[in-house]
């Protein structure tokens, strides 16, 4: 059984085919990317597996039950989380106390967040764990827009985490990340349990090659093609519209 996949998934918007009969299969632990030009339809797509859209036509299945319908949410508690290409970070909570906000609506108590540091040790000790475990314990007290922009990135990693994915899917992890740190970035994110099966977008080629096991490049709306790291980079379609002639030759 696939962790994520879709069947024949359809989005348009007016008279414009933005998702064009996609059918993607993620298998479990995978490290899985979605590569394109610009304009292709990777964020829509991500949007669609999400529930931040509808699609048109065609079916989505989280561990083999439809989900198509289901709003946000209930994806999330049954796994299906996500980062965005931009953060959507608390600006002036410190980096654990932002982890530890996002543990409290996973258990289902951060309207109770006010009650006493006291009061939610377990969630504390849980959330410097967590920290720790992608190297940010050292700025847990930190607020989180005195970060550098490639903790930020580490951070939305770290509540996306703190939800408990099955299926993490990630939207440009490095966009706007120097390139020392995205090395940095990617490293972390590859030392991820490998029960976390991570999708994601990313226009950073060489990152792409030396991290995942499977890609998938979409063009206008549509899969060109599919297969493993080397099967892309020697298919002559792949090189024609998206990676050029020379490109990972």
């Amino acid at each position: 059984m696939n962790a994520l996949e879709t069947h024949g998934l359809v989005r348009t918007f007016g008279g414009f085919l933005a998702t064009d009969n996609v059918s993607l299969s993620v298998r479990p632990g995978a490290r899985h990317a979605i590569i394109g030009p610009n304009g292709a339809g990777k964020t829509t797509l991500i949007n669609l597996l999400t529930g931040f859209l509808t699609p048109t036509e065609g079916r989505i299945l989280l561990d083999g039950e439809d989900v198509t319908r289901l709003p946000q949410n209930k994806r999330v508690k049954r796994g299906l989380v996500r980062t965005f290409q931009i953060n959507q970070l608390f600006a002036r909570l410190t980096a654990l106390e932002s982890v530890c906000l996002a543990l409290a609506e996973r258990e289902g108590v951060a309207a109770r967040w006010w009650k006493p540091v006291a009061a939610h040790h377990k969630l504390i000790d849980e959330g410097a764990e967590l920290l720790e475990s992608l190297g940010l314990l050292d700025v847990a007290a930190i607020e989180t827009r005195s970060l550098p922009y490639g903790k930020q990135r580490l951070l939305e990693i770290a509540l996306a985490l703190a939800l408990k994915p099955r299926v993490l899917l990630l939207d440009e992890p490095a966009a706007g990340v120097p390139r020392q740190d995205s090395r940095e970035l990617f490293d972390t994110i590859a030392r991820l349990p490998s029960d976390v099966t991570i999708l994601l977008i990313e226009h950073d080629m060489e990152l792409v090659f030396r991290f995942t096991d499977r890609i998938s490049v979409l063009v206008s709306g549509a899969i060109l093609v599919d297969g493993t790291p080397e099967e892309v980079a020697r298919d002559p379609k792949v090189r024609e519209v998206y990676l050029g002639e020379s490109a990972h030759a």
